[in-house]
């Protein structure tokens, strides 16, 4: 399959990243289950496809089996003979989640469970994560290393490094839109549940964020077990682990992703001067975040073709 390059009228990680969110996708007709969690709430997971390997798809920040490229890559999968499911972060299935926390960048303890809840209902396990799905599931796959549940996985878009990702998104542009439109679904949902369940979390201070960075030191470092921000972003980033992943691998990022700079890909990639053998580092020039828009659905292809390779 040939790399991706972006079409000429669409030039630009930002133009490119609007259009793969915009993009028409495929409708799915999904099926929801509902698993009660170990410690007490709950997730739900969408289901599609009755037979065949089945594909875990991990969704990015305040995504859900609704999100295009969820349903392209699903779509796609699905024309293979292949089974797909959406497991939901907490909170993103349309319903609040019961306990004061949510989800997070570095949630490879609920990405372990979940893997681990699939493989019992199939032989045949592979799993693809975009975005903050992205990153959680590479954490995973490098913390288990051949303990790791799933046959092949693919990452796209992951914030490999969480801090040089926040700093991008809380500046210029990419701070007026994205990081506009995520806080606001995001705080919206915290202030339910500080009005619903009386979470230590200060409505003022909450009110004020207007930063990721505001936003994680004020909300997701106290309510998932860190000290601040910079700590959750150092612990949670999923760069260092790649060296660790032992099974094969899609790592996918586009040097020109307004969500994580160039540089910061460019120091990965040096810093992993033995990259595992199963590990495929594709870092192209365009296709913004996890956009790819185009080229007959390039992402998505890309994706089942790397997955489904014997």
């Amino acid at each position: 399959m040939r790399p991706y390059s972006a079409p000429w009228w669409l030039p630009g990680g930002h133009l490119q990243t609007i259009a793969g969110a915009l993009a028409p996708a495929p409708r799915i007709a999904w099926r929801r289950e509902r698993w009660e969690t170990p410690d007490g709430d709950f997730i739900d997971l969408d289901w599609a496809g009755g037979g065949g390997p089945l594909l875990a798809l991990f969704h990015g920040l305040e995504g859900s089996s609704a999100s295009p490229y969820a349903r392209a890559i699903a779509a796609q999968a699905l024309a293979l003979g292949w089974r797909c499911v959406v497991p939901h972060f907490r909170g993103c299935s349309g319903e609040l989640n019961r306990l004061p926390r949510a989800y997070h960048s570095g949630d490879s303890e609920e990405i372990g469970w979940v893997l681990s809840a699939l493989c019992r209902k199939t032989e045949k396990l592979y799993a693809c994560g975009i975005s903050l799905g992205g990153n959680a599931l590479l954490k995973y796959l490098g913390e288990q290393a051949d303990r790791a549940v799933v046959r092949k996985a693919g990452s796209i878009s992951a914030p490999l490094d969480l801090a040089a990702a926040g700093r991008s998104l809380d500046a210029g542009f990419s701070r007026e839109v994205y990081t506009r439109i995520f806080l606001r679904s995001l705080k919206k949902k915290t202030f339910a549940k500080i009005s619903k369940n009386n979470i230590p979390i200060d409505p003022l201070r909450l009110g004020k964020a207007r930063t990721f960075w505001e936003f994680d030191d004020t909300v997701t470092a106290p309510l998932h077990g860190f000290l601040g921000a910079d700590d959750y972003w150092a612990r949670s980033s999923s760069g260092a682990w790649l060296a660790r992943i032992r099974v094969p691998t899609l790592v996918l990022n586009a040097r020109n992703d307004p969500f994580m700079p160039a540089s910061a890909l460019e120091a990965i990639a040096q810093e992993l001067r033995d990259i595992p053998s199963g590990v495929t580092l594709e870092f192209p020039s365009t296709g913004g975040h996890a956009g790819f828009p185009g080229r007959r659905r390039w992402l998505a292809r890309r994706v089942m073709e790397f997955l489904s390779a014997p």
